[in-house]
Parts: C-alpha cells; sequence; structure tokens
C-alpha cells in the first residue's frame, strides 16, 4: 500500500512539480501585468475623471477616435518619440559595440574600466536629467562655453526641435551604453580565439576581424539591445519630463517641441486627469510599441557585414 502511494507521489510530482514552481510568476503577472493592462483597456472605453472615484461614462471607440482623428498633440507626440528612438537606439549599439570591443582587449585595471561604463546605468534617472538640463542650459551650460570656444553661438537647447532632441537624446545615450557594452562584452569573450587567429593567418586587419567576425557573432545580442533599446525609448518620460521643469513640464516645452508619447499620456492622465482618454494612449502606446519592436527586431536580423 505505502508502495502504491510513494509511486502515485512521484508520478505526480514529475507530472505537476514543474508547474507548481513556475506558478509565482505567473501570478504575479497576473496580478501587476495582465490584470493592469486588462483594466486599462475597459477605462479606455470611458469617459472618467481620475478625481471622480469610479462614476464614469461608457463612450466606446470615442477615445480611439478622438485620438487617430482630432488629436494632432497626440501626433505631434508620436512623432517625437520616434525622433528620439532614432537618436537614442542606433547611437547606442555603436557606441556599445566600441566601448565592448575597446574593454576585450588586454589593458590594465580593464576591470575597473568594465564596472565604471555600468555606473551611469544605475544612477537616478532624476539625477541624470538634472545634471544634463544644467550642461545644456542656454546661459551658463558648459556645453555652450565650449561652443562658444570653437566661435559657435550660444544654442538655447530647450527652445527648438532638433536642439531638445539631441539634448534629451544625450542623457539617453550616455546612461544606457555601458549596459549594453557588457552585454556585447561577454558575448565578445565566448568568441573561440581560434577564429581570429584563422583570420589573422589569413591576413584579416583588426578592423575586418570585427566587422567580419565579432559584430556576425553578436548578431543575437545586437537584436535584444535592440528591442530592450526600442521598448525604453517608446516609454520615455522622466528625462523629457525633468528636462524643463515648470509649469510647462508635462508639455515637453512651449511649443511641445520634445513631448513623448508617455509624457503625453502623463499630461493628459495626471495633469488633465482624462483618465479614460490617457488610458487610449497607454493602449496605442503599447500597439506601437509592438510594431516598433518588432521592425527593429527584422532589421537587426537582416545586418549584413559584406
Amino acid at each position: 500500500m505505502s508502495g502504491d502511494w510513494r509511486e502515485r507521489r512521484h508520478r505526480w510530482d514529475t507530472r505537476y512539480a514543474p508547474y507548481a514552481y513556475i506558478a509565482p510568476y505567473f501570478l504575479l503577472f497576473a496580478a501587476f501585468g495582465l490584470f493592469p493592462l486588462l483594466y486599462t483597456a475597459w477605462v479606455s472605453l470611458q469617459d472618467r475623471d481620475l478625481l471622480a472615484g469610479d462614476a464614469a461614462t461608457w463612450v466606446g471607440l470615442d477615445n480611439y477616435v478622438r485620438l487617430l482623428t482630432e488629436d494632432p498633440y497626440f501626433w505631434n507626440a508620436m512623432g517625437n518619440t520616434l525622433s528620439l528612438w532614432l537618436l537614442t537606439t542606433v547611437p547606442q549599439i555603436l557606441f556599445a559595440l566600441g566601448i565592448a570591443q575597446l574593454l576585450n582587449r588586454r589593458i590594465r585595471t580593464r576591470t575597473v574600466f568594465r564596472m565604471g561604463v555600468l555606473l551611469p546605468n544605475i544612477t537616478s534617472v532624476a539625477a541624470v536629467t538634472i545634471i544634463f538640463a544644467q550642461l545644456f542650459g542656454r546661459d551658463f551650460g558648459l556645453v555652450n562655453w565650449v561652443l562658444e570656444l570653437f566661435g559657435a553661438g550660444r544654442v538655447d537647447w530647450q527652445a527648438g526641435t532638433a536642439s531638445s532632441h539631441t539634448a534629451i537624446a544625450a542623457m539617453v545615450v550616455w546612461r544606457w551604453t555601458g549596459y549594453h557594452a557588457l552585454i556585447f562584452l561577454a558575448s565578445m569573450q565566448a568568441v573561440p580565439t581560434s577564429v581570429y587567429e584563422a583570420a589573422r593567418l589569413d591576413g584579416a586587419s583588426q578592423w575586418q576581424q570585427f566587422w567580419r567576425i565579432t559584430v556576425p557573432m553578436l548578431r543575437p545580442q545586437i537584436i535584444f539591445s535592440t528591442v530592450i533599446a526600442t521598448t525604453g525609448n517608446m516609454r520615455l518620460l522622466a528625462e523629457p519630463l525633468l528636462f524643463n521643469p515648470g509649469t510647462a513640464a508635462a508639455t515637453g516645452g512651449s511649443d511641445r517641441q520634445f513631448q513623448t508619447a508617455a509624457l503625453y499620456l502623463y499630461e493628459q492622465g495626471f495633469a488633465k486627469y482624462d483618465f479614460g482618454y490617457a488610458s487610449a494612449i497607454a493602449w496605442l502606446l503599447v500597439i506601437a510599441t509592438v510594431l516598433v519592436t518588432g521592425l527593429s527586431y527584422l532589421a537587426a536580423r537582416r545586418i549584413r557585414t559584406d
């Protein structure tokens, strides 16, 4: 009798224990991931004031129709988001590849340098943004001081679209390049040295080895970093919000020149308290993120080194 019980327990353990091990993750995801997502979709179909509690009016798809056909500010925010995505994702990947290649060489105190490239990533985003806002200040900023040394005039970095996007992109690139560089470095160290030795015997230069051996072997990591950078930039909020603190912080400048989609969501939901409209923005941003991430994935897969 006891033998039958042990056999049944063994079969139960073999069949059902793996599901019990992974159940906590799915329970947490359902509570803090899936439920908020579905609740946001439900709220997006209502006209709801954030300060009115549960009082809401069912409007169906009116919020989405208004967003897509009657709201130029939404399309302006999406355009700014895509512009910042281009200005941040491509430099992040290129700089990270270069830094990883340098850190993969035999240099003194390379462990210190490897730790140092990660420091910007663990720094508070609020502190980074405030410091960079001072660096790009119009009157007393260090960047304008350097430009004046070379005979260039002062730039009002917050006033223009191109200038503000450049400043915000510099913050994002500075903060995340080291993170991607360490991912690339770990993958570079897994490349067999015999491959490089064979290339050197064939007369390949360091530059040719990098582009024809290293980069192709890092393709999975490049795809991963591209996807991570894309999803991060599609929900860019803190940098544009704190770049111009004050009464116009939520609008992303006096002419909304650097207001991202996430910042526009913040304005509608927490400045104007239009919770239903903000939820519709959130869902359109989710769809846009999936589409842009998919395009980034396909583009990264088509990298050619010839």
